[in-house]
């Protein structure tokens, strides 16, 4: 003849009664099952042994010796990760009526204290109290109703994050914007932001269609390892040899602590045929595109260099910093018409200009590698730089480099 089958509920009851001081043939007698099944319920928890009393009655440990069958060594360490039991919870809310400290209850059924302390936060009664058969039971019905994806649930936000991420917005950047924008732990805040883990989730593992897919092409760099190129005989060592060094440049724009100082370079399209000059500002990140529709040498560098340049204030024009390419061998006109120095780096040294190598991988986002950039009109260079100046970052406590500017431009005694 086969063992007969308990409700969960009958379990539930018998713990609560041990628990609560009942001796086991007594919480035996009030479900109705022999005492038998309740000594073998009791030491097949693995929690607690029968003759280790807490108080005159009841099955509740209070101290026991290591060793001692059904009680678990503390330092054996924490169980394997599993959810809490009806046992556990019974032991819970016992301990709980003992006035005993979280830490102890945790230590007694194996888990850790925070396990303890969220289980009475989320499933205790609305007076305050908790009952371990309730708090099973709502338990054992949240987990039958399993959370809907958070971005699912919320397409205003997830239009939001697909619009961002058309920016090249990365979704650790989008994740620190939201907490920014919407701190606190009320259920409006929490529902207006994600983690970036929730959005890799979204885009690689959800199924159910929540980001566009063609958004995780984007996340992926294109950026290969810069190398470095020696000169051949020193061919572009004659170009500067009378011109400012790194070395040379005031310690104000180490600390970026004054704006004005800018950093520059090119990006190559395919073959070297095309190119789009950059201007980095290093105190706000705000950033210039040159837009260089033929020919990418001295003469036309320098000529939308002064074009571009030669709009900004004197006080946010104060030194330039530049690599040794040849494109900007005319230098001079550079600094005699926009009355400002010009610093070279050392050879090979791309880490000398930190922000203007990170602007430039960013804009790979839209000028691609191996593509011709001529193909970008002066509008579309325009576009793109706005883009970018309006993308918060971390740098700047998440304000955007354009916010930055207008604050120096309407405020001109701050630089």
């Amino acid at each position: 003849m086969g063992r007969r089958y308990v409700p969960y509920e009958v379990r539930e009851e018998f713990f609560a009664l041990v628990c609560g001081g009942f001796a086991l043939q007594a919480a035996a007698d009030r479900v109705g099952v022999s005492h038998r099944t309740a000594t073998y319920w009791w030491r097949s928890s693995g929690l607690v042994s029968p003759v280790i009393q807490f108080g005159a009655i009841g099955g509740l440990p209070g101290s026991a010796p290591v060793g001692v069958p059904g009680i678990r060594n503390p330092e054996e360490g924490p169980r394997r990760r599993r959810a809490l039991s009806s046992e556990d919870r019974a032991v819970i809310a016992a301990g709980l009526r003992a006035g005993w400290a979280l830490t102890r209850i945790a230590t007694l059924i194996g888990r850790d204290k925070s396990v303890v302390s969220r289980e009475v936060a989320r499933n205790r009664g609305p007076d305050g109290s908790y009952w371990a058969p309730i708090a099973h039971r709502v338990a054992h019905e949240r987990r039958r109703r399993p959370k809907a994806f958070k971005l699912i649930e919320n397409p205003g936000l997830c239009r939001r994050i697909e619009t961002w991420m058309d920016d090249g917005w990365s979704p650790g950047l989008i994740a620190s914007m939201l907490r920014h924008a919407h701190p606190g732990h009320d259920p409006a805040a929490r529902m207006a932001r994600v983690s970036h883990e929730t959005i890799y989730r979204a885009l690689y593992v959800q199924t159910r269609g929540s980001l566009r897919k063609d958004l995780a092409a984007q996340l992926l760099t294109k950026r290969r390892a810069r190398k470095p190129h020696a000169d051949p005989d020193g061919r572009r060592k004659g170009l500067y040899r009378e011109a400012f060094t790194i070395s040379q440049r005031p310690a104000e724009v180490a600390d970026r602590a004054v704006p004005g100082h800018w950093e520059g370079d090119l990006i190559l399209g395919a073959g070297n045929r095309s190119a789009v000059g950059t201007l980095v500002e290093r105190s706000t990140r705000f950033v210039l595109l040159l837009h260089l529709p033929g020919r990418h040498d001295a003469e036309s560098v320098a000529q939308a260099m002064i074009r571009e340049m030669g709009q900004l204030p004197v006080h946010l024009r104060r030194s330039l910093t530049w690599d040794r390419g040849s494109e900007l061998a005319n230098y001079r006109d550079v600094e005699a018409a926009l009355e400002m120095p010009v610093f070279f780096c050392d050879p090979h040294s791309p880490w000398q200009r930190g922000s203007n190598e990170n602007t430039n991988r960013l804009l790979r986002f839209w000028l691609e590698k191996g593509s011709d950039l001529s193909t970008h009109s002066a509008d579309d260079l325009a576009r793109i730089a706005a883009t970018l100046n309006k993308r918060p970052r971390p740098t700047l406590d998440l304000r955007t480099p354009a916010q930055a500017l207008a604050e120096l431009l309407a405020n001109p005694a701050a630089a």
